[in-house]
C-alpha cells in the first residue's frame, strides 16, 4: 500500500503574470503627438480672433471649421490617450492581471487613432453634426462605440481573471468612466443618416438642446473628470511613496460625485427656453456637486501630508499638485457660474472658455505631463533625463495656464458687463456689437501668447522624454511577477453579518464598502442605477412632447432650400461663434429687436425651434446673436457681408466666404433630406408634394431671392455675378427666415 500523495508545495500556488506595456507607451506617444497638434490649431484659432485674415480664404482652415478640430483634438486625443496610457499600466498591477485580450487593446489602440485621423479630415472639410462636443458624423460615432466597447470588455473580462480580491478606487473610477460615456455617446447620437456625411438628430428644439447638455456636461464629467480622478487615485500616492489619505472619504466623494454630476446638464441653459424645472434641476445638483468635487480634491492634497519637501525637489509631484488644484479651483468655479445672476453675466462670453480651458490645460493637461514623466522611466527602468527640464516644463504650463485664464476672466467679465450695461436714459449703453468685440481683442493676443507658451512646454516634454528613451540601460522590456491565485469565495451571509456587527457607522460603511468591491457584478450595477437614475428623471420627462415645448401654430417648417442653407450655415461652423436664442434677460430682448414685439419681449420661445435639427443656440458669442436676424436686413447687406464682412461692420474679425459665391447648392441631396425629415420618428409636416420633388420649390425660392437681390445691389459687376443656383442664395434663404414666423407686434 503506497502513502497518500503530500500537499503540493505553496508555490504552486502561484501564477506567473506578464504585464503588456507596450500599450502604454504607445498611448503615451499618441497623446503628446496629439497635444502638439491640437495646440498648434489652438493657437492658430486665437490669432484668428484678433487677425481675421489668418483664416486664409480657404473653407478648410476658417475658425468655424477647425475650432471643432482643437477641442476634439484635445480632449479625445490628447487628454484620451493620457487616460488609455494611464490605466493600461494601472489595471494590470491593481487586478495582477494580464490585459485579458492583446487583440481588443490593439483593436482600442489602432481604433482610437483611426477615429482620430477621420476627426482630423472630416472636420475641415464641415462634415460635421453641429453638436459642440459631438461633431462627429455618424459612421465614426458608431466606430467610436465599438472601440469604446472594446476596452470596457477588455477591462470587465480583465476582473473577472483578476488575482487582487478587491477592487482599488482607481477601478471604481475606470468602471464608471467606462460606463457613463457609453451611456452618453449613445444617447447623445441618436440620429437618422441622410448620407454617408450627413444625418439629422432624433430630438429637436429644446429636446436636443436638454440631450446635448445632458451630454456635454457629463462628457467632462465623465471623460475628463472620473478618470483623471481615477489616475489621481493610483499615481499620486505611488509619485509620493505614501497611501490615500482618507479610504472612507474616496467612497463618499466616488458616489456622490457621480451620481450628483449626472444631473447638471441644464445649467448650460439658464435664462433661455428651457423648462424651469430643468434650469432648477441644473442649478441646485451644480451647488451639491461642489462638496465631493472638493472632497476628492481635498484627498489627493492630503495624501501628501508630511512629503512637502519631497514636493519642491520632484518635478512629477509639482505637476500633479498643481493639477488637484487647478481641478479644485474649475470645480469652484463651476457652481459659481451655475448661478442664475452670475450666468447672466458669464454665458455665451469668454468667460466660460476661459474656465474650460483651466480644466482641459490645467487638470488634465498638467495630469499628462506627469504621467509621462512617471511612466517613461518605469518601463524603461531609468531616471528621467532631465527633471531641469522637467521642472521648466511645469512653470512654463503653470503661468500659461494662469494667464490664459486670468486673459479670459477679465475678456468675458468685459463683455459680459458690456452686453448687459443700461445709461441713464435706459438705453443700451453699447449698442454696437462690434464695440464689444474690440475691447476682448488685446486679451486674444494674451490668449495666444499663452498657447504658445503652453506648446513651448509640451515640446520640453517630448525632448526630455526622447532622451530619457534614448539613454536607457535597455529596450523595453515586459514586466513579470508572480502573484497569487484568486480562491474562489466564501459564502455572502457570514460576510455580510460581519460587515453590519461593525461597532460603528463608519466602521460599517468601510465593510459594507469592502464587499461591494470584491463583487465586480454588484459594483457594475450600483455605478449603472447611480448613473441611469439622474438620467432618466433628466430626459424621460422632455422628451414628451408638449409638456416641454408647447406648438406654436404659427411656426412651419424649414423650406428645402432654407434647409440646404441650414446644413451650409453648419458646415461653416456659423453656430460656434453666433447663437440662436435670445435669452430672457431684458439687455438681450432689446438688443435683439425687442422693440419689434409687443412688451418689447423679442426672447426665443421653445415652440419657435421644434423643426430645428440640432438646435443651434449656441455657447460663445464672436458675434451677435441671430435668431430674429430674419427681415432686419435685407439680401444685399448678407451678400456683402459673408463676401466681405469688414464692408458691412468695420473693424470685424469674421472671415470671409468667397467659396459661397463659387459652389453651387448640393440640390441633390435634398430629397433624401426631405425624405428623413419628415418619416417616423422626426414627423416633420412636410406636404407630399415637397416630400416627392423638393427640389423643384427650391429652385424656385431660389430664383426669388436672387431676383430680389438683383433689385437691391446697384453695382452691375455684382448683379452679374448673382446665380440663384450658388450657396450664397440658399445661405441668404435661411438667415432671412430666423425668428420669422411670429408675427410682428405680438408677443412670442
Amino acid at each position: 500500500m503506497t502513502d497518500a500523495p503530500m500537499p503540493p508545495p505553496r508555490e504552486a500556488q502561484l501564477d506567473t503574470v506578464t504585464y503588456d506595456d507596450r500599450p502604454v507607451l504607445w498611448f503615451i506617444w499618441a497623446s503628446l503627438v496629439f497635444g502638439v497638434i491640437g495646440m498648434v490649431v489652438g493657437v492658430l484659432l486665437a490669432l484668428q480672433l484678433a487677425v481675421p485674415w489668418l483664416n486664409f480664404d480657404w473653407p478648410w482652415t476658417t475658425y468655424g471649421r477647425i475650432r471643432p478640430l482643437h477641442t476634439n483634438a484635445v480632449i479625445f486625443a490628447f487628454a484620451g490617450n493620457a487616460i488609455f496610457a494611464g490605466f493600461y499600466y494601472a489595471t494590470q498591477r491593481l487586478l495582477k492581471a494580464r490585459m485579458w485580450s492583446d487583440g481588443l487593446t490593439r483593436f482600442h489602440f489602432w481604433g482610437w487613432q483611426a477615429i482620430i485621423l477621420a476627426a482630423a479630415v472630416s472636420l475641415p472639410l464641415g462634415w460635421t453634426s453641429g453638436k459642440e462636443y459631438a461633431e462627429l458624423i455618424w459612421p465614426i460615432d458608431i466606430a467610436i462605440a465599438l472601440v469604446w466597447v472594446a476596452w470596457t470588455v477588455n477591462t470587465v473580462a480583465t476582473i473577472m481573471v483578476r488575482r487582487e480580491r478587491h477592487l482599488y478606487v482607481a477601478i471604481w473610477f475606470l468602471l464608471a468612466t467606462q460606463i457613463g460615456v457609453a451611456m452618453l455617446h449613445v444617447v447623445n447620437s441618436l440620429s437618422i443618416p441622410t448620407s454617408l456625411t450627413h444625418s439629422y438628430s432624433v430630438f429637436s428644439g429644446v429636446q436636443d438642446a436638454l440631450v446635448q447638455w445632458w451630454y456635454g456636461h457629463n462628457a467632462v464629467a465623465f471623460f475628463l473628470t472620473t478618470p483623471f480622478l481615477g489616475l489621481m487615485y493610483y499615481y499620486l500616492p505611488k509619485a509620493a511613496e505614501r497611501p490615500v489619505y482618507s479610504y472612507r472619504l474616496s467612497i463618499i466623494h466616488f458616489w456622490a460625485l457621480i451620481f450628483l454630476y449626472i444631473w447638471s446638464g441644464p445649467h448650460h441653459l439658464l435664462n433661455q427656453a428651457t423648462p424651469e424645472w430643468a434650469q432648477t434641476l441644473g442649478v441646485t445638483f451644480s451647488i451639491m456637486l461642489l462638496a465631493p468635487s472638493w472632497g476628492g480634491m481635498i484627498n489627493g492634497l492630503l495624501t501628501l501630508r508630511g512629503a512637502w519637501d519631497r514636493v519642491r525637489q520632484d518635478p512629477v509631484l509639482k505637476f500633479w499638485v498643481a493639477a488637484v488644484t487647478f481641478y479644485g479651483m474649475c470645480t469652484f468655479e463651476g457652481p459659481l457660474l451655475s448661478l442664475r445672476s452670475v450666468n447672466a453675466l458669464s454665458h455665451n462670453s469668454e468667460w466660460t472658455i476661459g474656465h474650460a480651458h483651466g480644466g482641459a490645460l490645467g487638470w488634465n493637461g498638467l495630469i499628462a505631463f506627469a504621467l509621462a514623466y512617471w511612466l517613461i522611466p518605469k518601463l524603461y527602468k531609468t531616471k528621467l533625463h532631465s527633471p531641469g527640464l522637467a521642472n521648466l516644463h511645469f512653470w512654463t504650463s503653470t503661468v500659461a495656464i494662469f494667464l490664459y485664464m486670468v486673459a479670459l476672466w477679465i475678456a468675458g467679465i468685459a463683455q459680459g458687463l458690456m452686453t448687459l450695461q443700461f445709461n441713464d436714459e435706459a438705453r443700451l449703453m453699447y449698442p454696437v456689437w462690434m464695440e464689444i468685440v474690440n475691447t476682448t481683442i488685446p486679451y486674444y493676443w494674451l490668449r495666444a501668447f499663452a498657447g504658445v507658451l503652453y506648446l513651448g512646454g509640451i515640446f520640453l516634454c517630448i525632448w526630455n522624454v526622447v532622451l530619457t528613451i534614448r539613454n536607457a540601460p535597455g529596450k523595453l522590456e515586459l514586466t513579470t511577477v508572480s502573484v497569487a491565485r484568486l480562491t474562489p469565495d466564501t459564502e455572502v451571509g457570514p460576510l455580510i453579518d460581519q460587515a453590519i456587527d461593525k461597532p460603528t457607522a463608519p466602521a460599517r460603511l468601510n465593510a459594507l464598502h469592502a464587499l461591494v468591491e470584491r463583487w465586480p457584478t454588484v459594483m457594475i450595477v450600483g455605478i449603472t442605477l447611480a448613473l441611469v437614475a439622474g438620467g432618466i428623471c433628466e430626459i424621460v420627462p422632455q422628451l414628451i412632447q408638449g409638456s416641454v415645448t408647447p406648438k406654436i401654430a404659427a411656426i412651419k417648417p424649414y423650406t428645402p432650400l432654407e434647409i440646404a442653407g441650414r446644413d451650409i450655415y453648419i458646415r461653416e461652423g456659423c453656430n460656434t461663434c453666433h447663437t440662436q436664442m435670445v435669452r430672457t434677460l431684458r439687455a438681450e430682448t432689446e438688443r435683439y429687436r425687442g422693440a419689434e414685439y409687443a412688451g418689447g419681449d423679442s426672447s426665443t420661445r421653445a415652440g419657435e425651434m421644434i423643426y430645428d435639427r440640432p438646435f443651434l443656440w449656441g455657447s460663445k458669442r464672436s458675434g451677435p446673436d441671430l435668431w430674429r436676424e430674419g427681415g432686419y436686413r435685407n439680401h444685399a447687406w448678407h451678400w456683402a457681408h459673408m463676401e466681405d464682412p469688414t464692408s458691412m461692420s468695420q473693424g470685424s474679425t469674421m472671415p470671409r466666404y468667397p467659396w459661397l459665391y463659387r459652389w453651387p447648392t448640393e440640390y441633390d441631396t435634398l430629397p433624401s433630406k426631405i425624405g428623413v425629415l419628415s418619416m417616423p420618428p422626426l414627423f416633420t409636416p412636410y406636404s407630399r408634394e415637397v416630400v416627392e420633388d423638393p427640389i423643384t420649390p427650391a429652385k424656385a425660392q431660389a430664383r426669388q431671392v436672387a431676383d430680389e437681390l438683383k433689385v437691391q445691389i446697384t453695382s452691375e459687376k455684382d448683379r452679374a455675378r448673382i446665380d440663384p443656383d450658388m450657396e450664397i442664395i440658399a445661405l441668404i434663404a435661411y438667415l432671412q427666415r430666423l425668428g420669422t414666423d411670429l408675427p410682428k407686434g405680438s408677443k412670442p
